[in-house]
């Protein structure tokens, strides 16, 4: 493990390393040995921090891309493990409600991942009875139709209300642009399965995409142990499953869009004693619908504006502990406007609305435990001016109502400056919210209790980013630091049964994150990153949170033109604090997970004019064969539960027509 480690550190140090001696070998010579299409790759257009597109160095936030070709390059099979490569992402994990969890720059705080948004095309889903539960879109999404990724690390609320707290996820999906079919499948170790799809059709005015995904993983044989309200320690055995599928389908034609998906995964949760005499574990599946309808027209030349209809529902059950059925729905409908004022200023302002439902239905008690709903307003507007040339100032705001909540504004402020050629300095303000999920208000069940007067959480982030933007590289380094308050927690003080409350202390996150990417020629690419950060309340406690302080990634892939690719990238976790490793069950800490991908095109390797193209394709995950725990968050610390099962090896074979 101390190879690996040591691999991992020297191949990020070595990112920064050429990169900075190709910098002064590219501004002495004038050599270019890549062509500006890799350029542009590097500081490609992105749409999240302002809903339309822009340079990343001209972008409002601190974004992090994983392009087209970082996903062909490294592959993956979940969308989880895609997004794992990314910058100050990590994963985490929680006992029942939410098994797959991202966070963003160690804010894991609540249990679910609450504080990140996800969107697709700028489009959100959120989760509202429990207020964030992802896990099915990370699992299950059709990772075969993904274009990019824009992740904004930072609060994103000023133009994306509740839940965009510590971070923004967009999976841009691709649009057609000819027609064509890809088929892929892959078989692995103990009946590991990977079957993906995609349909494109291009008529006219008219692009239509569909994609598709089904897999199963091994299924894991486990030893759990809990504790009994008598005070003994009960084990017993239980096999994991890993199961899931997820559709996409959209379609453009002139201004008009349609979108929407379809996920579903089973697995298993696990909770650390056994409170109410109920089980230690049990399975539960997600299932999430999303569509959205959108209308883009150009009112003038310098008038654009935007229509959107979006609804999201969500579905949890879960069998013993006891056995619940969860549905959560959102609508919202809202009209973003794009003016541009002059040649140093645009500005972008819209409304929304939208309603929120859901209910819980537990086994053995008749009526609903939770069953409510709420209706939310939103204005928001965000001005850009360049004041120079290379100085740009950003001001932004939101006005919200949240129905039994006070009216809320959240501002953003910063400044965009570029020193000198390449070279780009961000120093940004913003503050976020994530608005009391329908549960913590409402729920009224013996074990919890909902409390109406919930405040909103808050967030206030300053961020300061160096970054360099050359023909062959991007570095950046980041620093952040936030404060976060009113956080909603269950307060067992009562004894008898949870509460939900609000802190009435505040907690700080702050931290540094170091990004390198680097085409050292056109077939050879690196890619690397490193995060430090720090999370204690104002009593100084420094366990607030399961994420380790210390994380580095990285990545080296080489392409054989478009004949073959190889490429290895590891995630390295550093180890968390002593009183969240775990007793009854393995512990937490430490962990490396090593990745490895490859492709051989049979067609252009042996020059064969065949239809449809052949492409093998070979998969690892966790090529080390590491067993890992995590924190089992949201229960009392000190408890783990069993996260990634150990090596699996995938190969199979990519049909393209």
């Amino acid at each position: 493990m101390k190879k690996v480690l040591r691999y991992s550190f020297v191949l990020t140090i070595s990112i920064i390393l050429l990169a900075s001696s190709k910098i002064s070998f590219a501004q002495e010579s004038g050599d270019n040995l890549l062509e500006l299409d890799l350029e542009a790759l590097l500081n490609i257009d992105v749409t999240t921090a302002s809903k339309s597109a822009e340079k990343q160095t001209d972008a409002p936030g601190i974004l992090s891309v994983l392009t087209k070709d970082d996903i062909a390059r490294f592959g993956g099979t979940t969308l989880s493990d895609i997004l794992v490569r990314v910058p100050g992402l990590n994963y985490s994990a929680n006992y029942m409600t939410d098994k797959s969890v991202i966070s963003a720059r160690g804010d894991q705080i609540p249990t679910t991942s609450v504080h990140v948004l996800f969107l697709i095309n700028g489009r959100p889903l959120r989760e509202m009875l429990e207020g964030g539960v992802t896990s099915e879109m990370f699992e299950t999404f059709p990772v075969n139709i993904i274009d990019r990724i824009e992740v904004i690390k930072g609060p994103g609320s000023v133009l994306y209300g509740s839940n965009a707290f510590s971070g923004v996820i967009n999976i841009i999906t691709e649009k057609a642009e000819s027609t064509g079919i890809n088929v892929s499948g892959l078989i692995g170790n103990s009946g590991a399965t990977n079957v993906f799809g995609d349909v494109m059709v291009k008529s006219g005015d008219l692009s239509f995409v569909a994609a598709g995904k089904y897999s199963k993983k091994p299924e894991w044989d486990v030893n759990y142990s809990a504790g009994a309200p008598t005070g003994d320690i009960v084990t017993k055995s239980t096999t994991i499953p890993n199961e899931g599928s997820g559709i996409y389908v959209g379609a453009n034609y002139k201004g008009l869009s349609f979108m929407g998906t379809y996920n579903q995964w089973e697995t298993s949760y696990f909770v650390s004693n056994y409170m109410w005499l109920f089980e230690a574990f049990g399975t539960s599946e997600w299932k999430k619908l999303f569509g959205n309808i959108g209308y883009d027209a150009e009112l003038t030349d310098n008038w654009n504006t935007s229509l959107n209809v979006s609804y999201t529902k969500s579905e949890l059950d879960v069998s013993s502990w006891p056995g619940s059925l969860r549905n959560s729905n959102e609508i919202v409908g809202e009209w973003t406007n794009f003016l541009t004022l002059s040649s140093e200023s645009k500005l972008i302002f819209g409304g929304l609305i939208n309603k929120i439902e859901g209910t819980e239905k537990a086994d053995g008690i008749a009526d609903p435990i939770s069953d409510d709903s709420r209706t939310n307003y939103a204005f928001y507007a965000q001005l850009d001016y360049n004041i120079l040339d290379n100085l740009k100032a950003i001001g932004g705001v939101q006005l919200n109502k949240i129905e039994n909540i006070d009216m809320n504004l959240v501002p953003r402020i910063g400044f965009i400056w570029s020193p000198a050629s390449r070279f780009n300095v961000k120093a940004l303000y913003g503050q976020a919210f994530r608005a009391p999920s329908l549960n913590e208000t409402s729920i009224d069940f013996p074990a919890i209790q909902g409390t109406k007067d919930l405040k909103a959480e808050e967030i206030s982030t300053f961020d300061l980013s160096v970054s360099y933007q050359g023909e062959q590289t991007q570095l950046s380094a980041n620093y952040f630091y936030s404060t976060l308050s009113n956080m909603i927690y269950q307060d067992f003080s009562n004894g008898a049964y949870a509460v939900y409350m609000n802190f009435n202390t505040a907690s700080t996150i702050t931290g540094f994150e170091l990004e390198g990417k680097y085409y050292v020629n056109r077939n050879l690419y690196l890619s690397g990153s490193t995060l430090y950060q720090s999370a204690e309340d104002e009593n100084g406690n420094d366990d607030i949170t399961p994420i380790a302080n210390f994380g580095l990634k990285a990545g080296i892939s080489y392409a054989w033109d478009d004949q073959a690719s190889l490429s290895l990238f590891n995630v390295y976790q550093g180890d968390v604090k002593s009183s969240l490793k775990g007793s009854l069950n393995k512990e937490a800490g430490t962990y490396n997970l090593l990745y490895l991908h490859g492709k051989l095109n049979i067609n252009k390797v042996f020059n064969l004019d065949l239809k449809p193209d052949f492409t093998l394709v070979v998969q690892v995950d966790n090529l080390l064969d590491e067993e890992v725990w995590l924190p089992n968050w949201g229960q009392e610390k000190g408890a783990s539960a069993p996260f990634v099962q150990g090596r699996t090896i995938y190969a199979g074979l990519n049909l393209s027509l």
